[in-house]
């Protein structure tokens, strides 16, 4: 693949076969996010589960100290009074079936999905539509509540999912590249420990098997596993 003067010239930048500590990835990567706009920083994270197998599976979710520097738009699926505690909570589109036909058609314009348990039967039509994309409520991740107010202050306030795909791996965006250094770690550690945090019991060995930071925009930036952990726990 050809690449760009300024893509080679960052990937000098990254030692290639080196693994990096956590902060000194970071650090790299403020150094390397020369992109024209605020990119994000990804961390990637592969992991030693076999997500074919259900317990197995890794999703949940984690809220950012600092949040992700993007305000998602949230919608919820409810009914009744609870409508208007979504409106109050901040909630950017709030219906019940009418929401769910049009969703059902082809319609995507949100960036979350919070529904009511009650409104889930409804709901589950949309597997196929919301699933691909990661948007279909679930209760194990807090979007399939009664407690609308603060599941959609968390989203704004930038909580995240993590789930990982079917190569075990975890794809998340925890940052901008105008955020600080200090900013973009403690987004880093929040999320690493989480994913720490809820290991499945029946994974042997490895859990954690790489690490990797990158600029939207540039080259990975591999961090070595063992290091991260430690200064996770710490």
């Amino acid at each position: 693949m050809k690449r760009s003067k300024r893509y080679r010239a960052i990937a000098e930048k990254v030692e290639q076969g080196k693994l990096y500590g956590l902060r000194e990835a970071v650090e790299l990567y403020k150094e390397i996010a020369t992109a024209k706009f605020d990119e994000s920083i990804e961390l990637h994270v592969r992991l030693g589960v076999d997500p074919r197998h259900a317990d197995q599976q890794v999703r949940s979710t984690v809220a950012l100290p600092h949040g992700t520097g993007v305000t998602k738009k949230v919608l919820v699926l409810a009914a009744g009074e609870k409508v208007k505690e979504a409106e109050e909570a901040g909630a950017d589109i709030v219906g019940g079936e009418d929401l769910v036909q049009k969703i059902a058609g082809g319609w995507m314009d949100f960036d979350a999905v919070i529904a009511t348990p009650d409104m889930m039967k409804s709901v589950g039509r949309l597997g196929k539509v919301l699933g691909p994309r990661g948007l279909m409520p679930s209760a194990k991740t807090g979007t399939v509540t009664f407690e609308l107010a603060n599941a959609v202050k968390e989203i704004k306030a930038g909580r995240v999912e993590f789930r990982v795909d079917k190569a075990g791996i975890t794809h998340n965006a925890v940052g901008r590249k105008a955020f600080s250094v200090d900013q973009l770690y403690d987004n880093v550690k929040a999320l690493l420990q989480a994913i720490y945090r809820v290991r499945p019991a029946s994974v042997k060995g490895t859990y954690v098997k790489s690490i990797t930071i990158a600029p939207t925009m540039g080259p990975g930036i591999h961090v070595d596993p063992s290091s991260a952990q430690k200064e996770v726990a710490a």
